[in-house]
C-alpha cells in the first residue's frame, strides 16, 4: 500500500463546505493544520458530529483563549533545551514540533504555534543531561510524535540512549500506529531498527494514542503487529474527550479492542484545560462515571486502564468520584509524594485538580528551575559519534 498523502490546506478538502472552509482558515492560519487521506477517509462525512473529524478538523473554539498554553507547566521542567527532567527515574526528550496529526485537543498545542520552539534539532544537550543522571533509567521520545522522524535519525537517537548504561527502557510516544501505520509496516528499516534496539533485557515501548475504536483498522492491526514481531511493547493512552469518546460504551469498545489486538490499555487521561480546549473538557464526576461504566463492559485485562490526571505535581490517579468527594492519590510525584492519599470536595462542575477546594494543601506551584539548567559544557563528554539532529 503506498504512503498516504498529506493534506495541509483546509481549502484543499472539498468534503467540508465552502463556506465552513473560510471559517476554519483563520484556525489554521493560527494553529498547524495537517491531516493524510488515509485519516481522512476514516470520517463519515455525513455525520456533523462524527468523532473521528472532530479529532483532527479545526473547531472554532479553538480561539478562545480559555485556559493556558502549559496547564501542566512543563516550562519549569526543562534542565537543558529540548530535555525535561520531571520524575527521578523518566526523562523526555522532545525530538519532533511535528506530529503526523494534529489533533485539535493537544495538551502541547502551543507546538502548533509558529512563534514556539520546544523542540531541538540537535539533541546533544538532553542526550548529555541523562547521560550524567544515572537515576534516569527510562527515556521517553516525543513532542511532536517521534515516529514522525525519518528512519535514519530515529536510529541514531535509539543508538545513543543504548550507549548510556543506566538507561533501560525507551518509549516512543506517537500516534503514527493509527494514523498512518503503513509508515511502520511497510518501513523494514525502521522494523529492524526496533529488533535491534528492543531486547529481553531493555525493551522499546511504543506510547500509542488511540481514542476511538474506529481508528483501530485492519491496516492499525498489522501495525501492531509487526511492532510486536520487531520486539516492541505497544501500549496506549487516551484522554476522555467530549464529543469523541464520552460513552461508556465507546471506551468500553476501545478497551476491548486493544486488549483483543495486544496492546495494553494504559492512561484514560483528564484533558488538560488548555487554551482553546474548552469543547473537549468534561467534569471530574461524568468521566469517572463514563470510565467506570466502559471498564464493566470489558475483561481484567481492558481494566488494567487507570484514570489520571497530568498535574504540575505529578500523575494524580482518579480512584473514585463518590457523593460530592474526589478519592485521589499521587501514582505519580514532582516532590516524592508517591502514594499520597487525598480526599476533597469535588463540585459538579470541576473539571481539573485546581478546581477541587483545598488542593492547594497538597502542592505548590514550582517556579521556572532556571537553576537545573546547566550547559552542555558542563557535562560530562558522550562518545565521540556523529552529532544527532532531529531534521
Amino acid at each position: 500500500m503506498p504512503q498516504p498523502k498529506y493534506i495541509t490546506d483546509i481549502e484543499k478538502i472539498t468534503s467540508i463546505p465552502e463556506k465552513e472552509r473560510a471559517r476554519l482558515k483563520q484556525i489554521t492560519e493560527k494553529f498547524v493544520f495537517r491531516v493524510n487521506d488515509y485519516y481522512l477517509n476514516l470520517i463519515d462525512w455525513n455525520d456533523p458530529q462524527d468523532p473521528i473529524r472532530k479529532l483532527v478538523i479545526p473547531n472554532e473554539g479553538e480561539l478562545e483563549e480559555y485556559g493556558r498554553w502549559d496547564a501542566s507547566d512543563e516550562d519549569t521542567n526543562y534542565v537543558v533545551p529540548g530535555c525535561q527532567h520531571k520524575y527521578r527515574t523518566t526523562a523526555l526528550l522532545i525530538v519532533s514540533e511535528v506530529c503526523g496529526s494534529y489533533c485539535r485537543y493537544c495538551f502541547r498545542k502551543r507546538l502548533f504555534r509558529n512563534d514556539v520552539k520546544e523542540a531541538m534539532s540537535d539533541v546533544e544537550p538532553g542526550l548529555a543531561y541523562i547521560a550524567a543522571n544515572p537515576e534516569i533509567n527510562n527515556v521517553l521520545l516525543t513532542g511532536g510524535d517521534s515516529l514522525i522522524l525519518a528512519t535514519p535519525k530515529l536510529r541514531m537517537i535509539l543508538e545513543r540512549l543504548r550507549e548510556i548504561p543506566h538507561v533501560q527502557i525507551i518509549r516512543l510516544g506517537s500516534k503514527i500506529p493509527v494514523f498512518n501505520p503503513m509508515r511502520i509496516y511497510e518501513d523494514e528499516e525502521l522494523l529492524e531498527t526496533i529488533r535491534e534496539f528492543s531486547t529481553p533485557e531493555k525493551r522499546i515501548y511504543v506510547m500509542a494514542h488511540i481514542n476511538h475504536p474506529r481508528e483501530i483498522t485492519p491496516e492499525a492491526i498489522q501495525g501492531f503487529k509487526a511492532l510486536h514481531e520487531a520486539g516492541a511493547i505497544v501500549v496506549n493512552q487516551t484522554p476522555v474527550l467530549k464529543g469523541i469518546n464520552d460513552d461508556p460504551e465507546v471506551l468500553g469498545e476501545l478497551l476491548n479492542r486493544l486488549s483483543w489486538a495486544g496492546v495494553t490499555p494504559y492512561y484514560f487521561f483528564i484533558n488538560r484545560p488548555v487554551a482553546g480546549n474548552r469543547d473537549f473538557v468534561l467534569p471530574l464526576n461524568e468521566v469517572y462515571r463514563i470510565v467506570e461504566g466502559a471498564k464493566a463492559r470489558t475483561s481484567g485485562l481492558g481494566k488494567r486502564v487507570r484514570l489520571s490526571m497530568s498535574h504540575t505535581s505529578g500523575k494524580i490517579e482518579i480512584l473514585a468520584i463518590e457523593n460530592g468527594k474526589a478519592y485521589l492519590k499521587y501514582h505519580q510525584s514532582r516532590d516524592g509524594h508517591y502514594g499520597k492519599f487525598m480526599t476533597l470536595d469535588c463540585p459538579d462542575d470541576a473539571a481539573w485538580f485546581d478546581d477541587l477546594p483545598g488542593n492547594e494543601r497538597h502542592w505548590i506551584k514550582p517556579v521556572k528551575k532556571t537553576n537545573r539548567v546547566v550547559s552542555v559544557n558542563e557535562l560530562p563528554d558522550m562518545p565521540q559519534k556523529k552529532r544527532v539532529t532531529t531534521r
